[in-house]
Formats: C-alpha cells, sequence, structure tokens
C-alpha cells in the first residue's frame, strides 16, 4: 500500500527549524498502514529534513553551526548570477539533503525518546513550503 499526501508549512527562513513530527503522525495515521516506512521528501532546493532533538537551546547550537560552516554573508558566485543573496541556504540545503526515510511499527513512527522530525527552511526570507509524505506499508 503507498498513501502520500502533502504537509505545507510556513517558516522564517535562515535555517528556522519546524517540528513535523505530529503531521507526519497523522498522515500514517490516515493511510491505514500499521508497518512499514514513511519517505519524506522537502520540495524545493534551499530547504532540508532531518531528526532531532527539538529543543531552542539545540534548534541556536545547529543555526550557529551552520552560519560557522556556511556563513550567510559569504560572497557566492549564485548571488551574483542571480542576485538573490541566497546561495548560502542552497549550500547548506545540500550539505543537509532534501529527504529522509523513517520506519512504523504499530502505527507509530520508530524515533527515540527525544528524536524528532524537523525541516529547516535555510533560504533568505520566509517561505511557503511543502513536505512530501509518502507512507509505503501494509
Amino acid at each position: 500500500m503507498v498513501h502520500g499526501e502533502v504537509i505545507h508549512l510556513e517558516t522564517q527562513g535562515f535555517s528556522d527549524l519546524v517540528d513535523v513530527t505530529h503531521e507526519v503522525q497523522q498522515v500514517i495515521d490516515r493511510s491505514g498502514a500499521t508497518c512499514g516506512i514513511v519517505n519524506l521528501f522537502i520540495i524545493g532546493s534551499t530547504a532540508s529534513i532531518s531528526t532531532i532533538e527539538f529543543e531552542p537551546a539545540l534548534n541556536a547550537d545547529i543555526r550557529a553551526k551552520l552560519e560557522q560552516l556556511v556563513p550567510s554573508n559569504e560572497p557566492s558566485r549564485h548571488s551574483a548570477t542571480w542576485g538573490d543573496d541566497n546561495g548560502f541556504s542552497h549550500m547548506r540545503a545540500t550539505l543537509m539533503g532534501p529527504g529522509i526515510n523513517v520506519p512504523f511499527a504499530e502505527g507509530r513512527l520508530i524515533l527515540g525518546t527525544w528524536q524528532q522530525i524537523v525541516v529547516i527552511d535555510h533560504d533568505n526570507r520566509p517561505r511557503s513550503r511543502q513536505l512530501h509524505v509518502q507512507v509505503l506499508g501494509e
């Protein structure tokens, strides 16, 4: 069985983290599947998806480390070519990746006690995002 839905998100940019664990679980619930894998793919080239302990201090640490690794004020060829000053956001998204797979059993996501699924919007402005959720299971 395959069941797909799109979750719509409003994000703030600059590596804004949004916890989507509850919304993904709801898609699994609506699918009727009890075991399988859920494939998550964020649509767009300036966002990524991962898992993390979603709490304010760690969220700030992630944003600070991303700023250190790929500074938002560092010139890029992309920004010079297109004039949108978001070359850094494309690089951050590429490093982190646009998709993950998470298993589920007995109808529940298999995540650690402090592990949540997060979308990270790296763009340089607020965005409307779409997270494609595809449940593969029985």
